[in-house]
């Protein structure tokens, strides 16, 4: 029988798992060194808040793995044996395969600043760093102050987790604006002032130098690159992206680069030898996105795609339009297609930019300035259909129609206001134009208020 040993417990190598018992009899094993049974990664931070335990994060009971015939191995790996076959364990534990997927994610990265490895200071991205955060910062005795180092979405979770136990936050952003390399300026300068608005000590253009220890090894303070400013604090947290985590690899003779090297159907450059998730890294970039994706979703879909190449029915990694969603603080934020902040613009992209004058609400409509097509959506506290927006980019709608037919993107619960007619007035002011909602979006507006 075929043995497909899969490194990692994420959601792309359970998804692979998942899927390739769906379509086979094959051997499943699942090494994984983290954590005995799959969790999900984003609900870490709501243990912490107290909204849920942490076996609560786990999709599936401890006994579906054995009904459905996946062997769980708690193990950390130090080397694959693609000669021979065989992944090699730190307990001395040689697994052989037939077939490999490695699905090992990313760590938090770390840049050599002095001090990174003193007690107190730590990532954000395991259930160990969980523990570990729980032991570092129980409260607001233990932990007067945290000093945050990354502006990403990590950062900003980390910030909200912290004051809900009271502890006080700086917020280390190197950028001149939260996020801006992603965002446009009126999103990102919304984002700037939301985050002050919950008591985060935010500072823009600000970058670690230096990580100072006490006696003890433990940290003390941080030193601020551009002011030399020191700030006393009992935790730093290390949130400014993250990386492959491939390590144990480099004498596999499997490609690296940032991350594993796949084609476009996960494999690699060894025959029987695969990768997905945030470990893979793609040869040529598929259209606009990046070669290295750390995201839940592309995790899951690279799984899906993989266990049907496993399964016999060679199938080509096609991830499709562009998607994403966060949370910032208690705003909600969702991505469709691509609009690239000011900085990267691409050739003839336009936005519409609308902003609520009072609540923190704003979308962004990016076009093609001379064929009016829909390149992408931003929205912060308004919710789309997804089906709808996707569509419309499959389509190539223009922006005129997407305008006039935003109601019928609207997810927004039932009874929640609706902005539809502003954003309308704001562009006909902003491009000159005469839109108006359609019949079908007025119907939905004047029902839900």
């Amino acid at each position: 029988m075929e043995h497909i040993v899969i490194i990692g417990n994420g959601i792309a190598g359970v998804t692979a798992a998942r899927h390739i018992r769906k379509l086979s009899d094959k051997k499943i094993t699942i090494i994984s060194s983290e954590t005995q049974y799959f969790f999900s990664r984003t609900a870490l931070m709501y243990v912490y808040m107290g909204h849920m335990k942490f076996e609560h994060t786990q999709p599936y009971e401890n006994h579906f793995w054995e009904k459905n015939r996946i062997d769980l191995i708690q193990g950390f790996v130090t080397q694959v044996s693609t000669g021979d076959k065989k992944v090699l364990l730190n307990d001395g534990q040689a697994i052989p395969y037939d077939k490999l997927i490695i699905a090992t994610g990313s760590k938090p990265n770390k840049f050599g600043w002095p001090g990174q490895d003193l007690d107190g200071v730590q990532g954000l991205y395991s259930k160990q760093d969980l523990d570990l955060l729980e032991k570092n910062a129980p409260n607001n005795k233990v932990c007067q102050r945290a000093v945050i180092v990354g502006g990403g979405l990590i950062g900003i979770e980390l910030a909200e987790m912290l004051r809900t136990r009271n502890i006080p936050v700086t917020f280390l952003v190197r950028e001149s604006s939260f996020w801006n390399s992603v965002l446009p300026s009126g999103e990102s300068q919304m984002i700037n002032e939301h985050i002050r608005e919950h008591h985060i000590d935010l500072r823009l253009n600000a970058s670690l130098k230096e990580i100072i220890g006490d006696k003890n090894g433990r940290v003390k303070s941080v030193i601020v690159a551009e002011t030399g400013e020191e700030i006393p604090c009992n935790l730093v947290v290390l949130t400014a992206g993250v990386t492959p985590n491939i390590d144990f690899l480099k004498d596999s003779g499997i490609e690296l680069g940032r991350g594993v090297k796949v084609n476009r159907f996960l494999e690699t450059n060894i025959t029987d030898v695969y990768a997905i998730g945030d470990c893979a890294e793609q040869h040529e970039a598929i259209g606009n996105r990046r070669p290295v994706e750390a995201v839940w979703y592309t995790g899951r879909m690279m799984g899906e795609t993989l266990a049907q190449t496993i399964c016999g029915n060679k199938m080509e990694y096609n991830p499709g339009h562009w998607f994403n969603s966060a949370k910032f603080l208690d705003i909600e934020y969702q991505t469709y297609g691509w609009v690239f902040p000011e900085k990267k613009k691409k050739e003839n992209e336009t936005h519409f930019h609308w902003r609520h004058n009072q609540e923190k609400k704003c979308i962004t409509i990016a076009f093609d300035q001379n064929s009016k097509q829909l390149l992408g959506i931003n929205t912060f506290g308004i919710r789309l259909r997804h089906q709808v927006i996707d569509q419309w980019l499959n389509e190539k709608r223009d922006i005129n129609f997407v305008v006039a037919h935003l109601a019928d993107a609207n997810f927004d619960p039932e009874f929640y206001r609706t902005y539809e007619s502003h954003i309308i007035s704001k562009f006909n002011t902003d491009f000159g134009k005469s839109i108006k909602l359609k019949k079908k979006s007025l119907k939905r507006i004047f029902q839900l208020g």
